[in-house]
C-alpha cells in the first residue's frame, strides 16, 4: 500500500471517529421519563377523558407533545408549574397525547391534524372543537384562553 492510501484511509477513520463520539457525546433528548406535563395528572386515552367530561360536565383541554419538544419543556417549566395556570387548568378535564406513541389516541391526532408539538385543543365534553392552540404561547395568552374557553365549552 502506498502513502497516498494510507493516509486516505486514515484520514476517513478519523472522520468517522469523530462523527461517532459526536453523536455518542450529544445529550439525549428522547427519554420517556420526560413527559413534560408539569407533574399533572393527564387522561392518556380520550375515551376515558370524553367520559369524565360528561359526567363531571367539564371541557378537555388536550395537549400534544413529544419527548423531544424543546417547547414542551418550557410549557412544563413555565406554564404547568404554574399555580395561577393550574387552578385555571382545573376546569378541564386533562388529555396528554404523545404524538410520537399515541395508543388510543391515533384517531385524535388524526382529526386534530397534530403533526408536530406542542399543540392545545379545548374540546366540549361530547368531543367538539372549540379552540386550537398551534406551538408555544406566552403564559398569560393561554391563561386567557383557558379562562375565556372554559365557560364556553361547556
Amino acid at each position: 500500500m502506498n502513502a497516498r492510501k494510507t493516509i486516505t484511509i486514515a484520514f476517513f477513520l478519523v472522520v468517522l471517529g469523530v462523527g461517532y463520539y459526536s453523536m455518542n457525546a450529544a445529550p439525549v433528548v428522547r427519554d420517556d421519563a420526560h413527559t413534560y406535563q408539569g407533574g399533572l395528572e393527564w387522561e392518556t386515552d380520550p375515551g376515558t377523558a370524553l367520559d369524565a367530561a360528561q359526567s363531571q360536565d367539564k371541557p378537555v383541554l388536550v395537549y400534544y407533545w413529544a419527548t423531544w419538544c424543546t417547547y414542551c419543556e418550557r410549557y412544563d417549566k413555565n406554564h404547568y408549574r404554574n399555580e395561577t395556570i393550574r387552578a385555571a387548568m382545573d376546569d378541564y378535564v386533562l388529555l396528554a397525547i404523545n404524538i410520537d406513541d399515541p395508543g388510543n389516541g391515533t384517531a385524535l391526532v388524526r382529526q386534530h391534524q397534530a403533526t408536530y408539538p406542542p399543540q392545545h385543543r379545548i374540546m366540549t365534553p361530547n368531543g367538539d372543537t372549540v379552540e386550537s392552540v398551534e406551538g408555544y404561547i406566552g403564559r398569560d395568552e393561554l391563561l386567557a384562553t383557558l379562562e375565556k374557553r372554559s365557560e364556553e365549552a361547556t
